[in-house]
């Protein structure tokens, strides 16, 4: 998308983002039924997706290992709500806090990378991530003043930090 086309981006319909959510609730809640895992839902909008928590659960069966389960939920939920409005979903989907502490962790390792590579001069790779796991690091690198890419193929694809 080139800049022209970004700045007459539409604005985000607040109504279908609040659609998808309830949809996405009501899918999780049956989930949540049959697998009998107590949890709430809650729903918001952050920016141009919506986002769905599920929240006051105990254990970590949800998100499972690097946030594995917790990704392929994502997925499911991301199914549900396109097979009801046609329309491909971009919904976040987040179990017990675990994004928001992810967050707070990549933003760390990307602070950390950039300051490095100031040090050394020198580019460095970091371990392979999910899409929303390297932006938040991408992110961090561009605050820190650098810059960084992403490079290899899913699921193996990893940001690099690269200097000045």
């Amino acid at each position: 998308m080139t800049e022209a086309e970004e700045s007459v981006k539409p604005a985000p319909d607040v109504a279908a983002l609040e659609q998808e959510g309830e949809i996405a609730a009501d899918y999780l809640e049956g989930l949540l039924d049959i697998a009998d895992i107590d949890g709430d839902i809650d729903m918001d909008v952050e920016g141009d997706r919506a986002v769905v928590s599920v929240v006051g659960i105990k254990g970590s069966d949800l998100v499972g290992p690097g946030g594995e389960v917790l990704e392929a939920l994502q997925e499911l939920t991301r199914l549900a709500v396109h097979r009801q409005t046609g329309e491909r979903s971009r919904l976040m989907l987040d179990v017990g806090g675990y994004r928001e502490r992810r967050r707070a962790e990549l933003t760390k390792i990307g602070a950390a990378a950039a300051d490095d590579v100031k040090r050394s001069g020198e580019p460095k790779a970091l371990q392979a991530m999910t899409p929303f796991e390297r932006k938040i690091v991408h992110d961090a690198v561009a605050a820190a003043g650098l810059r960084s890419e992403s490079e290899g193929e899913e699921p193996r694809r990893f940001v690099v930090v690269l200097p000045a």
